[in-house]
């Protein structure tokens, strides 16, 4: 799991500059950048708690020796249910999203509803890898994804393509090749088992569709709002900011990594109620956090300009790349605290906390500034910093109640992971 983020971090980075210079700048490459944030903001968003669910459903009837067809086709249903919701809500306000978004192109408002639906099989295919401990196969989904990505740009690029539209149709088509690729490898079988039923495959769904939504919304909610409330003549300028905003994810994408490879070895702990052991490696999980988000916003004052100049030749104050971190920073740090407070059966809370973010960033956006950067830049760490500050309280509830986590619980927090690239 670790790998395959790592694999998908760095393959949206080599993406976003192979397709801006094939397209020739940052204004032609504007649609295919909003599309990337639109996209990550509602497929996790929607899908990740199928993802969970499955998972944590597959991981019981396993323990149990029972065969998991029957749970993965309860699932499926609800897969093909959200995602059909979904879309016809798109294409029913699809001319406000298409001149508001993105500025009349109708291409880029498809290719939207395209990768969407892509992103469906994706995260079931994931929930049956995880709750089946087929790791590898995971790794694989997650990580062909973004590399897939790069390839179809290149080729595009050194087939001379000059329109946005192909470019966006490769980053909705890109996650289905890893889906395909192991499941015509048999990493996705299952064997038929008692019948399940919707209480079985759905007992924390709301909470986690509710918390999931807002957290994969807030992480890419500045490049969306710097979308929505740009004057005409800043095409230019939020595509550069859409660029800081990536690049300021760095620490997330190692944390990530790193937190794949710890989580297993917590969830152990907490199956063979170690809970003091629990709570040492939890502990030295959130050192870990607090070190890589400190040091993530200082370099990225220091470098930040520098980094982005060279990568994607564009120019960003140092202080706008150290807010733009600090925010990353509260989000690592949030996300840490809720998937702890998933582990110990929390799942309310954690709704309740990411959309106490969510009302955060909306209010703080539009009242802080004028100015459509910093504005955004403030309403990015106060989002981060209310849902930490509700994940805190929530955990040392949890904690001084006498919670303790089960297997599905830490299932559910380990593939907790709204942030995706």
């Amino acid at each position: 799991m670790g790998v395959g983020l790592l694999v998908a971090g760095l393959a949206s980075f080599a993406f976003l500059r192979v397709g801006k210079n094939a397209l020739g700048g940052d204004e032609p490459f504007s649609p295919v950048l909003s599309l990337w944030f639109a996209t990550f903001a509602l497929a996790p968003g929607f899908f990740l708690p199928l993802e969970q669910e499955l998972g944590r459903a597959l991981s019981h009837r396993r323990a149990l020796g029972q065969g998991t067809r029957p749970v993965v086709r309860k699932v499926v249903m609800l897969g093909i249910g959200l995602a059909t919701t979904v879309t016809l809500v798109i294409l029913a306000a699809s001319p406000l999203v298409t001149d508001s978004y993105f500025d009349g192109d109708w291409v880029m408002l498809a290719a939207l509803v395209v990768a969407f639906a892509s992103y469906a099989p994706v995260h079931l295919a994931r929930g049956i890898a995880s709750g089946s401990g087929r790791f590898k196969a995971y790794a694989v989904v997650m990580g062909a994804d973004g590399a897939v990505r790069v390839v179809l740009c290149v080729v595009l690029a050194v087939v001379g393509v000059k329109t946005a539209g192909p470019y966006g149709f490769a980053v909705a088509l890109a996650p289905l090749i890893g889906f395909f690729y192991v499941w015509a490898n048999g990493a996705l079988a299952t064997e038929d088992g008692p019948e399940a039923t919707w209480k079985e495959v759905t007992p924390n769904l709301g909470w986690l569709l509710l918390g999931s939504v807002f957290a994969a919304g807030l992480v890419n909610a500045g490049p969306v709002a710097a979308n929505l409330l740009k004057d005409d003549n800043q095409k230019d300028l939020v595509t550069q900011f859409g660029y800081g905003v990536l690049l300021s994810r760095i620490p997330l994408f190692l944390f990530q990594a790193v937190q794949a490879a710890l989580l297993p070895r917590l969830s152990r702990l907490a199956a063979r109620n170690e809970l003091d052991e629990f709570k040492r490696g939890f502990k030295k999980l959130m050192i870990l956090v607090l070190g890589v988000g400190v040091s993530g916003t200082i370099g990225a004052f220091a470098v930040g300009p520098i980094i982005i100049k060279k990568m994607y030749d564009a120019d960003l104050r140092g202080g706008t790349m150290a807010m733009l971190a600090l925010g990353s920073a509260a989000y690592m740090v949030a996300l840490a605290l809720a998937q702890a407070v998933i582990a110990l059966r929390g799942h309310a809370l954690v709704g309740i906390g990411w959309g106490v973010g969510m009302v955060a960033f909306v209010l703080v956006t539009w009242l802080s500034s004028d100015e459509l950067f910093r504005r955004i830049e403030f309403g990015l760490v106060a989002s981060s910093t209310a849902s930490l500050i509700a994940f805190w309280i929530a955990l040392r509830h949890k904690l001084r109640t006498g919670a303790q986590p089960t297997p599905g619980s830490m299932m559910d927090a380990i593939i907790d992971m709204p942030f995706e690239s």
